[in-house]
């Protein structure tokens, strides 16, 4: 079972429609023992990061995440997901992210014909090996949405980069810890595979 969990941010039935076409039983849920319970958990999420940190503290869901990354099931951050694992963001001065990862999120550089925010699809590198990434060519196209990116401090945990304007760290792993920037589930086939290899993921840091 891969909990969803629902904090009023957006973009939860898309990704519930996903892991259900590769056949995962799912479940939508701010309860915490259910999500304790799920052997994998994800983030999903669109919005200001401000106001995310807000209804998880709200919903007492920063100590139950906390615990599941403790528990080491296999946790996945996407979008705002990805970007509410580090420490703070320059869309919400002053707000303090969960801290699971080390780094911040900054605003994508204005300059002439960018459009902001990133709508569309990039091709990824990979410069590092990561298991979301097992049989997906280099190169393949995901598709992003954001005004924000990952500037990750520890190099290592970044296995998946695109450049848009700058050099962006799309996707990150540590221990039992994922996160994508962009949207598998809005990625065609390759988002699907990278939800497969997420769903197949066991507990520990083993696959």
């Amino acid at each position: 079972m891969i909990a969803l969990i629902d904090y009023d941010a957006g973009n939860m039935k898309s990704v519930e429609k996903a892991l259900q076409l590769i056949g995962e039983d799912v479940i939508v849920t701010r309860d915490s023992k259910e999500i304790l319970a799920a052997d994998k958990v994800i983030l999903p999420g669109v919005g200001c990061f401000g106001d995310a940190m807000e209804n998880l503290h709200h919903f007492g869901l920063v100590p139950v995440i906390r615990q599941v990354v403790e528990n080491q099931t296999p946790f996945l951050g996407i979008c705002l997901g990805l970007q509410l694992l580090f420490e703070r963001s320059e869309e919400s001065p002053g707000v303090d992210g969960l801290g699971l990862l080390k780094g911040e999120i900054l605003r994508i550089p204005s300059q002439e014909g960018l459009k902001i925010p990133h709508m569309g699809w990039n091709d990824l590198t990979f410069p590092n090996n990561g298991r979301l990434f097992q049989g997906i060519p280099e190169h393949s196209y995901v598709y992003f949405v954001h005004s924000y990116y990952l500037k990750a401090e520890e190099p290592e945990i970044v296995k998946a980069a695109t450049e848009y304007g700058t050099y962006i760290h799309a996707s990150v792993e540590k221990g039992n810890l994922f996160a994508c920037q962009f949207h598998p589930e809005k990625s065609s086939s390759v988002g699907l595979q990278i939800l497969r290899n997420f769903a197949g993921i066991s507990g520990k840091g083993g696959m």
